[in-house]
Protein backbone atom coordinates (compact mmCIF):
# COMPACT_ATOMS: atom_id res chain seq x y z
CA UNK A 1 0.00 0.00 0.00
CA UNK A 2 1.43 3.36 -1.02
CA UNK A 3 1.31 6.37 1.37
CA UNK A 4 -1.45 7.87 -0.79
CA UNK A 5 -3.53 4.73 -0.24
CA UNK A 6 -3.06 4.56 3.53
CA UNK A 7 -6.32 4.82 5.48
CA UNK A 8 -6.87 7.94 7.58
CA UNK A 9 -5.56 7.86 11.13
CA UNK A 10 -8.19 6.69 13.63
CA UNK A 11 -7.33 8.16 17.05
CA UNK A 12 -7.93 6.29 20.26
CA UNK A 13 -10.28 9.11 21.33
CA UNK A 14 -11.79 12.22 19.79
CA UNK A 15 -14.23 14.61 21.51
CA UNK A 16 -17.60 15.29 19.88
CA UNK A 17 -18.29 19.03 19.93
CA UNK A 18 -21.35 20.54 18.29
CA UNK A 19 -23.19 23.81 17.79
CA UNK A 20 -24.62 23.62 21.32
CA UNK A 21 -21.18 23.94 22.91
CA UNK A 22 -20.24 26.76 20.58
CA UNK A 23 -23.46 28.61 21.42
CA UNK A 24 -22.87 28.24 25.18
CA UNK A 25 -19.30 29.56 24.88
CA UNK A 26 -20.41 32.44 22.67
CA UNK A 27 -23.09 33.34 25.20
CA UNK A 28 -20.46 33.36 27.94
CA UNK A 29 -18.05 35.54 25.95
CA UNK A 30 -20.81 38.03 25.17
CA UNK A 31 -21.89 38.14 28.81
CA UNK A 32 -18.61 39.68 29.90
CA UNK A 33 -18.27 37.20 32.77
CA UNK A 34 -15.52 34.65 32.16
CA UNK A 35 -14.43 33.29 35.53
CA UNK A 36 -16.38 31.06 37.96
CA UNK A 37 -19.91 32.44 37.86
CA UNK A 38 -23.39 31.76 36.47
CA UNK A 39 -22.42 29.04 33.97
CA UNK A 40 -20.42 27.14 36.60
CA UNK A 41 -23.38 27.41 38.99
CA UNK A 42 -25.72 26.05 36.30
CA UNK A 43 -23.35 23.15 35.70
CA UNK A 44 -23.19 22.38 39.42
CA UNK A 45 -26.98 22.47 39.66
CA UNK A 46 -27.38 20.11 36.70
CA UNK A 47 -25.03 17.57 38.28
CA UNK A 48 -26.70 17.89 41.71
CA UNK A 49 -30.15 17.35 40.24
CA UNK A 50 -29.19 14.40 38.04
CA UNK A 51 -27.26 12.53 40.74
CA UNK A 52 -29.53 13.48 43.63
CA UNK A 53 -26.57 14.58 45.76
CA UNK A 54 -26.45 17.31 48.40
CA UNK A 55 -23.89 19.57 46.75
CA UNK A 56 -21.46 19.91 43.85
CA UNK A 57 -18.51 22.22 43.16
CA UNK A 58 -17.13 22.76 39.63
CA UNK A 59 -13.34 22.81 39.67
CA UNK A 60 -10.38 23.08 37.34
CA UNK A 61 -9.64 19.34 37.06
CA UNK A 62 -10.47 15.96 38.55
CA UNK A 63 -7.09 16.10 40.30
CA UNK A 64 -8.19 19.36 41.93
CA UNK A 65 -11.43 17.67 43.00
CA UNK A 66 -9.48 14.77 44.52
CA UNK A 67 -7.08 17.09 46.36
CA UNK A 68 -9.97 19.11 47.76
CA UNK A 69 -11.78 15.92 48.76
CA UNK A 70 -8.77 14.78 50.78
CA UNK A 71 -8.29 18.21 52.34
CA UNK A 72 -11.98 18.50 53.23
CA UNK A 73 -11.80 15.03 54.77
CA UNK A 74 -9.05 16.27 57.07
CA UNK A 75 -6.45 13.73 55.95
CA UNK A 76 -3.01 14.34 57.42
CA UNK A 77 0.43 12.85 57.91
CA UNK A 78 0.34 9.22 58.96
CA UNK A 79 -3.22 8.51 57.81
CA UNK A 80 -3.77 5.55 55.50
CA UNK A 81 -6.15 5.54 52.54
CA UNK A 82 -7.05 2.34 50.69
CA UNK A 83 -7.09 2.62 46.90
CA UNK A 84 -6.53 0.39 43.86
CA UNK A 85 -3.17 0.38 42.08
CA UNK A 86 -4.92 -0.14 38.72
CA UNK A 87 -5.64 3.55 38.29
CA UNK A 88 -4.08 6.82 37.16
CA UNK A 89 -1.57 8.51 39.46
CA UNK A 90 -3.83 11.51 40.25
CA UNK A 91 -5.45 10.14 43.41
CA UNK A 92 -2.21 8.84 45.00
CA UNK A 93 -0.42 12.08 44.09
CA UNK A 94 -3.12 14.16 45.76
CA UNK A 95 -2.99 11.88 48.81
CA UNK A 96 0.73 12.43 49.23
CA UNK A 97 0.14 16.18 49.15
CA UNK A 98 -1.85 15.83 52.38
CA UNK A 99 0.78 13.64 54.05
CA UNK A 100 -1.46 10.58 53.95
CA UNK A 101 -0.20 7.23 52.62
CA UNK A 102 -1.89 5.23 49.85
CA UNK A 103 -2.42 1.54 50.60
CA UNK A 104 -2.78 -0.32 47.31
CA UNK A 105 -5.12 -3.31 47.10
CA UNK A 106 -6.13 -5.71 44.35
CA UNK A 107 -9.07 -5.60 41.97
CA UNK A 108 -11.93 -7.91 41.04
CA UNK A 109 -10.93 -10.37 38.26
CA UNK A 110 -14.10 -9.77 36.22
CA UNK A 111 -14.64 -6.00 36.37
CA UNK A 112 -11.14 -4.87 37.47
CA UNK A 113 -12.72 -2.52 39.99
CA UNK A 114 -11.41 -2.47 43.57
CA UNK A 115 -12.21 -5.68 45.44
CA UNK A 116 -14.25 -5.19 48.67
CA UNK A 117 -12.64 -8.17 50.40
CA UNK A 118 -9.14 -6.96 49.59
CA UNK A 119 -10.04 -3.50 50.88
CA UNK A 120 -11.42 -4.84 54.13
CA UNK A 121 -8.33 -6.98 54.72
CA UNK A 122 -6.11 -3.89 54.36
CA UNK A 123 -7.87 -1.80 57.05
CA UNK A 124 -5.70 -0.87 60.05
CA UNK A 125 -6.03 1.53 62.98
CA UNK A 126 -4.53 4.22 60.71
CA UNK A 127 -7.08 3.82 57.91
CA UNK A 128 -9.21 6.92 57.41
CA UNK A 129 -10.81 6.46 53.99
CA UNK A 130 -11.37 4.18 51.01
CA UNK A 131 -11.06 5.58 47.49
CA UNK A 132 -12.86 3.41 44.95
CA UNK A 133 -12.33 3.84 41.22
CA UNK A 134 -14.95 2.75 38.69
CA UNK A 135 -12.53 1.21 36.23
CA UNK A 136 -13.36 1.68 32.53
CA UNK A 137 -16.84 2.91 33.47
CA UNK A 138 -18.02 -0.21 35.33
CA UNK A 139 -19.20 0.69 38.84
CA UNK A 140 -17.56 -1.10 41.73
CA UNK A 141 -19.75 -2.87 44.29
CA UNK A 142 -21.24 0.33 45.70
CA UNK A 143 -23.47 -1.35 48.27
CA UNK A 144 -20.59 -3.42 49.65
CA UNK A 145 -18.29 -0.43 49.97
CA UNK A 146 -20.95 1.77 51.56
CA UNK A 147 -21.64 -0.94 54.14
CA UNK A 148 -17.91 -1.48 54.77
CA UNK A 149 -17.20 2.23 55.22
CA UNK A 150 -20.14 2.67 57.59
CA UNK A 151 -19.25 -0.40 59.64
CA UNK A 152 -15.63 0.67 60.08
CA UNK A 153 -16.21 4.42 60.47
CA UNK A 154 -14.38 5.35 57.26
CA UNK A 155 -15.02 7.94 54.59
CA UNK A 156 -15.97 6.56 51.17
CA UNK A 157 -14.67 8.58 48.21
CA UNK A 158 -15.61 7.65 44.64
CA UNK A 159 -13.28 8.39 41.75
CA UNK A 160 -16.05 8.41 39.15
CA UNK A 161 -13.96 9.89 36.33
CA UNK A 162 -14.80 6.93 34.05
CA UNK A 163 -18.40 6.44 35.09
CA UNK A 164 -20.47 9.59 34.70
CA UNK A 165 -23.64 7.78 33.62
CA UNK A 166 -23.00 4.36 35.12
CA UNK A 167 -25.24 2.62 37.65
CA UNK A 168 -25.13 -0.48 39.79
CA UNK A 169 -28.15 -1.99 41.51
CA UNK A 170 -30.11 1.15 40.75
CA UNK A 171 -27.56 3.53 42.29
CA UNK A 172 -25.70 6.06 40.18
CA UNK A 173 -21.91 6.01 40.35
CA UNK A 174 -20.84 9.17 42.18
CA UNK A 175 -23.96 9.31 44.35
CA UNK A 176 -23.07 6.80 47.06
CA UNK A 177 -19.79 8.01 48.52
CA UNK A 178 -19.37 10.74 51.12
CA UNK A 179 -17.55 12.50 48.30
CA UNK A 180 -17.08 11.74 44.61
CA UNK A 181 -15.12 13.25 41.75
CA UNK A 182 -15.75 13.66 38.03
CA UNK A 183 -13.29 14.33 35.23
CA UNK A 184 -14.15 16.36 32.14
CA UNK A 185 -10.69 16.06 30.59
CA UNK A 186 -10.44 16.07 26.78
CA UNK A 187 -10.66 12.28 26.42
CA UNK A 188 -13.37 11.55 28.99
CA UNK A 189 -17.02 10.53 28.53
CA UNK A 190 -17.91 14.21 28.26
CA UNK A 191 -15.40 17.02 28.13
CA UNK A 192 -14.95 20.67 28.98
CA UNK A 193 -11.33 20.53 27.77
CA UNK A 194 -10.08 20.53 31.33
CA UNK A 195 -12.24 20.44 34.42
CA UNK A 196 -13.82 18.35 37.12
CA UNK A 197 -16.54 18.26 39.75
CA UNK A 198 -16.52 17.47 43.47
CA UNK A 199 -19.81 15.97 44.61
CA UNK A 200 -21.21 14.72 47.90
CA UNK A 201 -22.23 15.57 51.44
CA UNK A 202 -23.01 19.26 51.82
CA UNK A 203 -20.75 19.93 54.81
CA UNK A 204 -17.72 18.39 53.09
CA UNK A 205 -18.35 20.10 49.76
CA UNK A 206 -18.83 23.45 51.51
CA UNK A 207 -15.45 23.05 53.16
CA UNK A 208 -13.90 22.07 49.84
CA UNK A 209 -15.49 25.09 48.13
CA UNK A 210 -13.94 27.38 50.73
CA UNK A 211 -10.55 25.71 50.30
CA UNK A 212 -10.86 25.87 46.52
CA UNK A 213 -11.32 29.64 46.31
CA UNK A 214 -8.31 30.80 48.34
CA UNK A 215 -10.10 30.33 51.66
CA UNK A 216 -12.21 33.41 50.86
CA UNK A 217 -15.61 33.45 52.53
CA UNK A 218 -17.59 34.24 49.35
CA UNK A 219 -17.18 33.79 45.61
CA UNK A 220 -16.24 36.64 43.30
CA UNK A 221 -19.64 36.22 41.61
CA UNK A 222 -21.38 36.76 44.95
CA UNK A 223 -19.27 39.81 45.71
CA UNK A 224 -19.85 41.18 42.22
CA UNK A 225 -23.59 41.13 42.82
CA UNK A 226 -23.92 42.23 46.43
CA UNK A 227 -20.76 43.84 47.74
CA UNK A 228 -17.37 45.22 46.79
CA UNK A 229 -15.06 42.69 45.14
CA UNK A 230 -12.41 43.76 47.66
CA UNK A 231 -14.72 43.11 50.63
CA UNK A 232 -13.81 39.62 51.75
CA UNK A 233 -12.28 37.62 54.57
CA UNK A 234 -9.83 34.70 54.40
CA UNK A 235 -10.69 32.04 56.96
CA UNK A 236 -8.46 29.10 55.91
CA UNK A 237 -5.28 28.83 53.79
CA UNK A 238 -6.86 27.89 50.47
CA UNK A 239 -5.99 27.21 46.86
CA UNK A 240 -7.28 28.36 43.46
CA UNK A 241 -9.22 25.44 41.98
CA UNK A 242 -12.42 26.97 40.56
CA UNK A 243 -13.76 26.17 37.08
CA UNK A 244 -14.07 29.26 34.83
CA UNK A 245 -17.34 29.93 33.07
CA UNK A 246 -15.85 29.41 29.59
CA UNK A 247 -14.97 25.86 30.60
CA UNK A 248 -18.30 25.37 32.37
CA UNK A 249 -20.16 26.48 29.25
CA UNK A 250 -18.69 23.58 27.27
CA UNK A 251 -19.25 21.15 30.14
CA UNK A 252 -22.88 22.21 30.61
CA UNK A 253 -23.71 21.55 26.95
CA UNK A 254 -21.85 18.23 27.06
CA UNK A 255 -23.62 17.17 30.27
CA UNK A 256 -26.96 17.44 28.49
CA UNK A 257 -25.62 14.97 25.90
CA UNK A 258 -24.31 12.48 28.47
CA UNK A 259 -27.17 9.93 28.08
CA UNK A 260 -26.86 9.95 24.29
CA UNK A 261 -23.05 9.77 24.40
CA UNK A 262 -23.18 6.81 26.78
CA UNK A 263 -25.79 5.04 24.64
CA UNK A 264 -23.53 5.40 21.59
CA UNK A 265 -20.55 4.05 23.53
CA UNK A 266 -22.68 1.09 24.59
CA UNK A 267 -23.64 0.43 20.96
CA UNK A 268 -19.98 0.38 19.94
CA UNK A 269 -19.12 -1.88 22.87
CA UNK A 270 -21.89 -4.32 21.89
CA UNK A 271 -20.67 -4.36 18.29
CA UNK A 272 -17.13 -5.12 19.42
CA UNK A 273 -18.20 -7.84 21.84
CA UNK A 274 -20.29 -9.60 19.21
CA UNK A 275 -17.69 -9.33 16.45
CA UNK A 276 -14.67 -10.33 18.53
CA UNK A 277 -16.20 -13.33 20.26
CA UNK A 278 -14.32 -16.50 19.47
CA UNK A 279 -10.92 -14.97 18.70
CA UNK A 280 -8.57 -17.23 20.65
CA UNK A 281 -6.82 -15.61 23.57
CA UNK A 282 -8.94 -12.44 23.40
CA UNK A 283 -11.31 -11.66 26.27
CA UNK A 284 -13.89 -8.86 26.08
CA UNK A 285 -15.23 -6.82 29.03
CA UNK A 286 -17.67 -8.24 31.55
CA UNK A 287 -20.65 -6.22 32.79
CA UNK A 288 -22.06 -7.52 36.06
CA UNK A 289 -25.83 -8.20 36.40
CA UNK A 290 -27.58 -5.08 37.66
CA UNK A 291 -24.85 -2.78 36.32
CA UNK A 292 -24.79 -0.24 33.50
CA UNK A 293 -21.29 0.65 32.38
CA UNK A 294 -20.32 4.15 31.34
CA UNK A 295 -18.03 2.58 28.69
CA UNK A 296 -15.25 5.11 29.01
CA UNK A 297 -12.95 2.27 27.95
CA UNK A 298 -13.52 -0.76 25.80
CA UNK A 299 -10.81 -3.07 27.09
CA UNK A 300 -9.73 -6.29 25.48
CA UNK A 301 -7.43 -8.65 27.37
CA UNK A 302 -4.93 -10.69 25.38
CA UNK A 303 -3.54 -13.93 26.74
CA UNK A 304 -0.18 -14.48 25.00
CA UNK A 305 -0.38 -18.23 25.61
CA UNK A 306 -3.52 -18.54 23.49
CA UNK A 307 -3.44 -15.53 21.14
CA UNK A 308 -1.20 -15.40 18.05
CA UNK A 309 0.50 -12.22 19.31
CA UNK A 310 1.18 -10.44 22.57
CA UNK A 311 -0.78 -7.38 23.64
CA UNK A 312 2.03 -5.04 22.56
CA UNK A 313 2.38 -6.78 19.19
CA UNK A 314 -1.36 -6.41 18.59
CA UNK A 315 -1.07 -2.69 19.36
CA UNK A 316 1.81 -2.42 16.89
CA UNK A 317 -0.16 -4.22 14.17
CA UNK A 318 -3.14 -1.91 14.67
CA UNK A 319 -0.86 1.14 14.63
CA UNK A 320 0.56 -0.07 11.31
CA UNK A 321 -3.04 0.08 10.05
CA UNK A 322 -3.39 3.67 11.36
CA UNK A 323 -5.55 2.63 14.33
CA UNK A 324 -4.52 4.00 17.72
CA UNK A 325 -4.93 2.12 20.98
CA UNK A 326 -3.99 2.79 24.59
CA UNK A 327 -3.18 0.94 27.82
CA UNK A 328 -4.97 1.52 31.13
CA UNK A 329 -2.92 1.60 33.26
CA UNK A 330 0.65 1.17 34.31
CA UNK A 331 -0.16 0.17 37.91
CA UNK A 332 0.71 3.01 40.25
CA UNK A 333 2.93 0.81 42.43
CA UNK A 334 5.18 0.25 39.39
CA UNK A 335 6.00 3.97 39.25
CA UNK A 336 9.19 5.13 40.97
CA UNK A 337 7.45 7.36 43.49
CA UNK A 338 5.22 4.54 44.75
CA UNK A 339 7.43 1.45 44.74
CA UNK A 340 7.94 1.74 48.49
CA UNK A 341 4.16 1.48 48.97
CA UNK A 342 3.95 -1.90 47.20
CA UNK A 343 3.68 -3.98 50.36
CA UNK A 344 1.31 -6.77 49.25
CA UNK A 345 0.91 -8.97 46.15
CA UNK A 346 -1.58 -7.71 43.57
CA UNK A 347 -1.88 -10.63 41.15
CA UNK A 348 -5.07 -9.55 39.35
CA UNK A 349 -3.73 -6.03 38.90
CA UNK A 350 -0.48 -7.39 37.45
CA UNK A 351 -2.31 -9.69 35.05
CA UNK A 352 -4.69 -6.97 33.86
CA UNK A 353 -1.86 -4.50 33.32
CA UNK A 354 0.06 -7.02 31.23
CA UNK A 355 -2.87 -7.98 28.99
CA UNK A 356 -5.21 -4.95 28.73
CA UNK A 357 -5.57 -2.92 25.52
CA UNK A 358 -8.08 -0.08 25.03
CA UNK A 359 -9.73 0.06 21.61
CA UNK A 360 -11.23 3.25 20.17
CA UNK A 361 -14.74 3.68 21.63
CA UNK A 362 -16.32 7.14 21.51
CA UNK A 363 -19.42 8.85 20.09
CA UNK A 364 -17.57 10.54 17.22
CA UNK A 365 -16.81 7.11 15.71
CA UNK A 366 -18.81 6.12 12.64
CA UNK A 367 -20.08 2.58 11.98
CA UNK A 368 -17.34 2.35 9.33
CA UNK A 369 -14.73 3.20 11.97
CA UNK A 370 -15.99 0.39 14.20
CA UNK A 371 -15.99 -2.08 11.29
CA UNK A 372 -12.46 -1.02 10.46
CA UNK A 373 -11.22 -1.87 13.96
CA UNK A 374 -13.00 -5.23 13.92
CA UNK A 375 -11.66 -6.10 10.46
CA UNK A 376 -8.14 -5.17 11.49
CA UNK A 377 -8.26 -7.39 14.57
CA UNK A 378 -9.53 -10.34 12.55
CA UNK A 379 -6.70 -9.78 10.05
CA UNK A 380 -4.17 -9.70 12.88
CA UNK A 381 -5.52 -12.95 14.33
CA UNK A 382 -5.30 -14.61 10.92
CA UNK A 383 -1.66 -13.56 10.67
Amino acid sequence: MTPAEEPPFLPWNRPLIGDEEIAEVTDTLRSGWLTHGPKALQFEQAVRDDLGVEDAFAVSSCTAALHLAFLAAGLRHGDEVITPALTFCAAPNALLQTGARPVFVDVDPLTFTIDPGAAEAAITLRTRAIVVMHYAGHPCDLAAFRALADARGLLLIEDAAHALYATRDGRRAGSVGDLATHSYYANKVITSGEGGMLIGRAALVRRARLLGRHGIDSSVWQRHGTRSTADYEVTVPGLKYVMPDITAAVGLAQWRKLPAFTARRAQIAAAYTGALAGLPGLATPTVQPGARSGWFLYSIFIDPAAAPLTRDQVAEQLAARQIATSRHFTPVHHLDLYREHANRPLPVTELAAARQLSLPCYPAMTPADVDRVVTALHEVWKG
